[in-house]
């Protein structure tokens, strides 16, 4: 049977409008506009990809972004504790600058914009992998929403891991439930206390690994927050927000970090060679990384792993420390008596205990800090670390002291708080200057 000119073309339109139903000619998307369960963004460079996916052995949908072009590999999922079960799964951007995605006519997610759009707006997915908001006519990074400040279980380069002050936005990770449903888990990754701030994971509410605070280098209890051939880790600070990030050092490679469904934090790129995801960093090195593992005043040794008291300290259960259980941690040998003179007894290197806290808005010198730390008879501990790039600020403790770990490089000094007839028992060549000063610090006290 022969067709006619008009049914040729029809059929042409039919082929056409099918190739563009199923593939993305554009990484924008306008108010009026739908993406639909069949089609996708794409960012200008052909790196992420913005649509409908079912993890693993699901068959449920979600919309989310991925590398484009690798095997699946999600870094973002809007509903991911909603699913969409069909694919009637719709997204669209109002005028106003929020997104919609409904399943048919029920809404499943939206994106609640934090601020106003003042014009014509425009959903992007950027080469980044940060889908955002913005007004048509501004080219600036001046968002009214972003996927970057909602993460869900990977932190990628530039991407930030901390506070927005002004608002008190706080973007952290948290892991899948499992490989199959990508709700939230057990495990969350964050940037804590923006004063003095501190890498953590927890699994609920219960502290697992912890690394900080900050000391101008690297989170301290970790040689991994340092630069390496793959990335640079940054951690920047301002009146207006204080976050973590990493830079990767190729700006070709492709490279990630996440929390995985068991609570590990990994760094991972993407190798060309084996065509698969390396490993480049996983934080937990050993037992010694599990928080608070030796107890109050404990230190923990790589290696064995094992458990001592601090100089000065001794078991609080030595029965308990017998069987290897250290979590009772250490007491004090002699009783502080801040009315009669403490004073301060210099240990390093070592990973700095936890709930530290910024004292003052300014530097201070070690000598004004120790000062400040002795006349509080609640001060146990104090140093001094470059947290905010000004030179130095004082950090104290109050409180025992817990979760500190021994290094023989890249540690920290710490001047923890002893009674005066601990600190005369003190015989160490290298520590005696120190201890006289503190001593007539104290007397004067």
């Amino acid at each position: 049977m022969e067709m006619g000119v008009a049914g040729v073309f029809a059929l042409w339109y039919i082929f056409l409008a099918s190739i563009s139903s199923t593939t993305a000619a554009t990484d924008t998307l306008g108010p009026g506009q739908y993406l639909r369960d069949n089609q996708t963004l794409v960012s200008s460079s052909q790196r992420f990809e913005l649509g409908f996916f079912s993890p693993g052995n699901s068959g449920n949908r979600y919309l989310g972004i991925w590398y484009k072009n690798l095997p699946l590999t999600v870094v973002w999922v809007a509903n991911r504790n909603r699913s969409i079960a069909g694919s009637s799964g719709a997204l669209s951007v109002t005028s106003a600058g929020e997104l919609l995605l409904r399943n048919g006519t029920e809404l499943v997610w939206s994106s609640n914009s934090t601020s106003p759009a003042n014009g014509a707006v425009v959903l992007q997915l950027l080469d980044s992998g940060n889908l955002v908001v913005r007004d048509g006519s501004d080219t600036s990074d001046d968002y009214v929403w972003e996927s970057f400040d909602y993460p869900s279980d990977t932190l990628l380069p530039t991407m930030k891991l901390g506070w927005k002050l002004k608002t008190g936005l706080h973007m952290y990770l948290t892991s899948w439930k499992n490989a199959d449903d990508p709700s939230a888990g057990d495990f969350s990754y964050s940037l804590d206390a923006p004063d003095s701030p501190q890498l953590v994971v927890r699994k609920g509410s219960d502290k697992q690994y912890r690394w900080g605070p900050w000391d101008g280098v690297r989170f301290s209890g970790s040689q991994e927050f340092r630069a390496n051939p793959v990335f640079t880790p940054k951690f920047f600070s301002d009146t207006e927000e204080v976050y973590y990030t990493f830079i990767v050092t190729d700006k070709s490679a492709l490279s990630r970090s996440i929390v995985t469904q068991f609570g590990l934090i990994q760094y991972l790129y993407w190798n060309n060679g084996t065509k698969e995801w390396s490993t480049t960093v996983t934080l937990q090195r050993d037992n010694c990384d599990r928080y608070g593992m030796c107890g109050p005043y404990g230190n923990c040794y790589s290696g064995d792993p094992s458990c001592r008291c601090m100089k000065g300290f001794s078991p609080k259960s030595p029965q308990s420390w017998d069987m290897l259980d250290w979590s009772g941690g250490c007491a004090r040998k002699r009783e502080l008596d801040c009315n009669k003179g403490d004073g301060f007894v210099k240990y390093k290197p070592l990973k700095l205990p936890d709930n530290s806290h910024l004292w003052g808005n300014s530097s201070l010198s070690s000598e004004d800090c120790r000062a400040k730390c002795l006349r509080n008879c609640s001060c146990m501990a104090y140093t001094i670390i470059n947290v905010h790039g000004n030179g130095g600020d004082c950090v104290a403790w109050f409180g025992d002291l817990v979760d500190m770990k021994d290094f023989s490089e890249g540690g920290e000094e710490l001047y923890i708080r002893m009674a005066r007839s601990e600190i005369g028992k003190y015989h160490l060549p290298v520590m005696r200057s120190f201890l006289s000063l503190e001593l007539a610090a104290s007397s004067s006290f």
